[in-house]
């Protein structure tokens, strides 16, 4: 049985066509020649393999993006798969719900190139013989590909469940959809460690967003907010440890799934019921653009969808729901509102995830700024430090010492008096929300002068919906013929005789047109959140890299002027052998790093073997610089030392991708303005998942002599004990103003053989350091002038990193403890 599948009218060829005249003519009579006796001949050669049924797309067959009728259907209905349009002339190969029928506004839950979408001519979806999905461009650009072969004949079936899989002639599955979700899950979908939901960009825009919905490495469900400067998981509650959020990560299967019925069950002990359980109808569980989890279920009559559970009905607690320096609040007859803090605007009129930006210039002189009150208003994580059982005007004053401080969170616990206090600083303002209920205030650090013109506590703006469309620019290579023309006289050509000689020559002449063809800019840009400058602009800014600030094993750094006038740092690496995938990978993972007590990079440049990173610029230089110089007093040493020792904790511990630094010294601890030590020189040192921190190996040496823990010479397995190692070195530096580098004698005046500066520690402070011997080892440039409890919790805390078995080491979470609980004694 043939199934015709289309036709062509012998006028429309003449018209479509860019033949002379007489040529159109000659077409013309030799096409109704053959037109009776060829035209069956030619449709059974040709369309064998499209006799598929219409939920099977066979081997060798095509869906093109030009036939609204090239699309599967499962055999029940149900679900439809095929090309969807998502902006103008722009398409992505999606599933849909077909039940009720839908062509432009379908209800998708599935996409393969959500990311790259296509142009709206000749772009098809491919199964190729080799059993391959390919999916390509005008521009013979692949935007996707499945990573399967087959020796055997394949076929793509869209399932009754939504699932589209790739078979082999046994009926294995190759691939299938539901192995890499987009931002739904569907019933008996299965949800593993390998599986991850990414929220769409907005309502409109169904490019990947910011928010993420997976299983950690704790084996607990989490919903992630990664946005273009921070990320933090905002659900389960942070704030609550993972038993108190009622979550079990005593698990190793990892895996959720919700069932036909509307349950939904984890191994993480997380489940719910949709409010409708039970009812045999259509459901779909989706990461929202906004950042919640909801279940939908389709009305009984089929013509919409109803919320039958969400994760969060407090929208404002998902974290970047209004980006910074914002707060979000939360209207029952309205929904989520966004608003600047006073002071600020907006900085996008388009895009509320950008958040607002300051009207005004912070001076870091306490007697210029004062405090502005936003009552029952919080400010979720970025604090400076956690401080207890402090007095409001306590709080303001550490604020105000501390010249990144933007404000603090002050809250009083209990009902009775005294109550418990906590004063929280805020380097950065993200996740501001507002609920009456809240018992604590924040206080806003503001200018003194224009303070009573912002009685105001918050300034509310619309979103400007702009109705203009940026079109991409599309280049189609010309042909001579349509589709249609060309499959009818290639096929008649192989009886017609002569006819396949002109055809072929058309046919070779458009596919050489379209291998010189090039494709168009813009598909192989690095997607990075910071700025990419081109190695013109670096040459530029360094004066042609003459003023050399510094250098090391990784490269030289030059001191910079960027065309904003901003003054940078160049560092320009000499191992310059790094792929371009790889370099832009783990900067762009470094660059999100975000902590004051570590450098920012503003950005980097790769052009041929050129790798060069731009980091702001350090007005002090590095401690090493600073170590001999009198104006380093004592005070400013144990700022510099809490500092350095907060910024590898964070990289150790706290942020999303865990980092050894492998290179502590004085060099690479650069001092600001305020003497804020900043840890800087990354070098691209060594990224870890977060499950391999406490046990892995390194192919090769890294640090600096002297620095270097012994487990790099033994050849034992790197941790993160290599970095409290080398940061017990620089506190001994600290303290006695000598370097491992050059050896150390006895205190005693007597000569005796030189020793490292670790091994010398440990000689003199054996006994009890009384003060007369504690001053002997102190560095003469203090001249006496040191605070002795400091001091001998330094001593102590150094000579503890410094022990040769990593395991006696502490972490650099516990050094960080030690100090600050000295801080809160004093």
């Amino acid at each position: 049985m043939l199934k015709l599948l289309g036709y062509c009218k012998s006028h429309d060829f003449a018209n479509s066509s860019r033949l002379p005249r007489t040529a159109k003519s000659n077409l013309e009579s030799r096409t109704r020649f053959m037109a009776g006796p060829l035209l069956f001949v030619a449709l059974v050669l040709c369309f064998p393999l499209s006799s598929s049924s219409a939920d099977v797309l066979s081997e060798g067959s095509s869906l093109s993006v030009e036939k609204v009728s090239d699309f599967l259907t499962s055999l029940d209905g149900t679900f439809g798969a095929g090309f969807h349009p998502v902006g103008q002339n722009a398409y992505c190969f999606a599933i849909w719900f077909n039940k009720p029928p839908c062509r432009d506004n379908c209800t998708l839950v599935w996409m393969a190139n959500r990311d790259h979408p296509i142009n709206g001519r000749q772009s098809k979806l491919s199964l190729t013989k080799t059993g391959k999905l390919i999916l390509t461009d005008a521009t013979r650009i692949i935007a996707w590909e499945t990573n399967t072969a087959s020796l055997s004949p394949t076929h793509l079936k869209l399932y009754g469940t939504g699932n589209l899989v790739l078979h082999d002639l046994e009926g294995a599955k190759l691939w299938q959809s539901f192995d890499s979700p987009t931002d739904t899950l569907l019933p008996l979908q299965h949800f593993s460690k390998d599986s991850k939901l990414v929220s769409s960009r907005s309502q409109n825009n169904y490019s990947s967003g910011f928010f993420s919905f997976y299983f950690d490495t704790d084996n607990v469900l989490c919903l992630l907010y990664d946005g273009p400067e921070v990320s933090s998981v905002y659900w389960p509650n942070p704030s609550l440890l993972r038993m108190e959020a009622g979550r079990s990560n005593y698990n190793d299967s990892r895996i959720a799934v919700l069932d036909s019925l509307g349950n939904f069950s984890s191994s993480d002990d997380f489940t719910f019921m949709s409010a409708d359980y039970g009812s045999l109808i259509q459901r779909r569980l989706k990461l929202d653009y906004d950042g919640s989890i909801r279940l939908y279920s389709l009305s009984e009559g089929g013509e919409s969808w109803v919320v039958s559970w969400q994760s969060f009905p407090q929208p404002c607690l998902v974290h970047g729901s209004c980006g910074p320096n914002s707060i979000c609040s939360f209207i029952p007859s309205y929904g989520r509102k966004c608003s600047c803090i006073p002071g600020h605007k907006m900085k996008d009129h388009t895009d509320w995830s950008l958040g607002c930006e300051p009207e005004f210039d912070l001076s870091c002189n306490g007697s210029d700024v004062g405090f502005l009150k936003l009552g029952h208003s919080e400010f979720y994580s970025y604090n400076y430090g956690l401080f207890p059982n402090y007095t409001l005007d306590r709080c303001k004053n550490l604020c105000l010492e501390v010249c990144d401080c933007k404000g603090f969170q002050f809250i009083a616990i209990g009902t009775d008096q005294p109550y418990t206090t906590y004063c929280y600083p805020k380097t950065q303002l993200w996740n501001g929300h507002r609920e009456p209920s809240y018992g604590g205030e924040f206080y806003l650090k503001f200018p003194k002068a224009p303070m009573s013109s912002y009685n105001n506590p918050r300034k509310d703006y619309k979103l400007e919906c702009s109705a203009r469309v940026e079109q991409l620019n599309r280049e189609y290579p010309k042909r001579l013929e349509n589709s249609s023309l060309k499959i009818v006289l290639w096929c008649a050509s192989v009886i017609g005789g002569i006819e396949i000689f002109i055809i072929f020559g058309v046919w070779y002449f458009l596919i050489r047109t379209r291998q010189d063809s090039r494709p168009i800019g813009g598909y192989h840009l690095a997607v990075t959140n910071f700025r990419k400058f081109t190695y013109a602009e670096l040459d530029k800014a360094t004066n042609c890299f003459k003023k050399e600030i510094g250098r090391g094993a990784g490269g030289i750094v030059y001191k910079a002027k960027l065309a904003d006038d901003r003054i940078a740092a160049i560092k320009r690496l000499i191992d310059a052998n790094h792929g371009e995938a790889e370099f832009l990978a783990e900067v762009n993972t470094i660059g999100r790093l975000n902590h004051m007590n570590l450098i920012d990079l503003w950005g980097y440049c790769v052009e041929g073997k050129h790798r060069l990173l731009v980091y702001e610029y350090m007005e002090h230089g590095s401690l090493a610089e600073n170590l001999s110089c009198k104006t380093l007093d004592w005070k400013k040493r144990f700022q510099i030392a809490v500092g350095t020792a907060r910024g590898l904790a964070y990289i150790h511990e706290e942020c999303l991708e865990w980092i050894l630094h492998c290179d502590i010294k004085p060099q690479n601890i650069l001092i600001d303005s305020n003497y804020q030590p900043k840890v800087s020189d990354f070098g691209l040192a060594w990224l870890l998942n977060r499950g391999d921190v406490k046990y892995s190996k390194i192919s090769r040496l890294r640090g600096t002599r002297g620095y270097m823990a012994p487990e790099w010479v033994l050849n034992m397995p790197i941790t993160s004990k290599v970095d409290v190692y080398s940061y017990g070195i620089v506190l001994l530096e600290l303290i006695t103003g000598r370097s491992p580098s050059m050896g150390v004698h006895g205190i005693d005046g007597k000569k005796v053989m030189q020793r490292t500066l670790s091994k010398w520690g440990k000689d003199q402070t054996e006994t009890d350091i009384t003060e007369t011997r504690m001053g002997m080892i102190v560095d003469p440039t203090l001249e006496g002038k040191y605070d002795e409890a400091e001091m001998s919790v330094l001593v102590k805390v150094a000579l503890q990193c410094v022990q040769e078995d990593r395991d006696a080491r502490p972490t650099m979470g516990e050094v960080v403890q030690m100090l600050l609980h000295l801080v809160e004694i004093q």
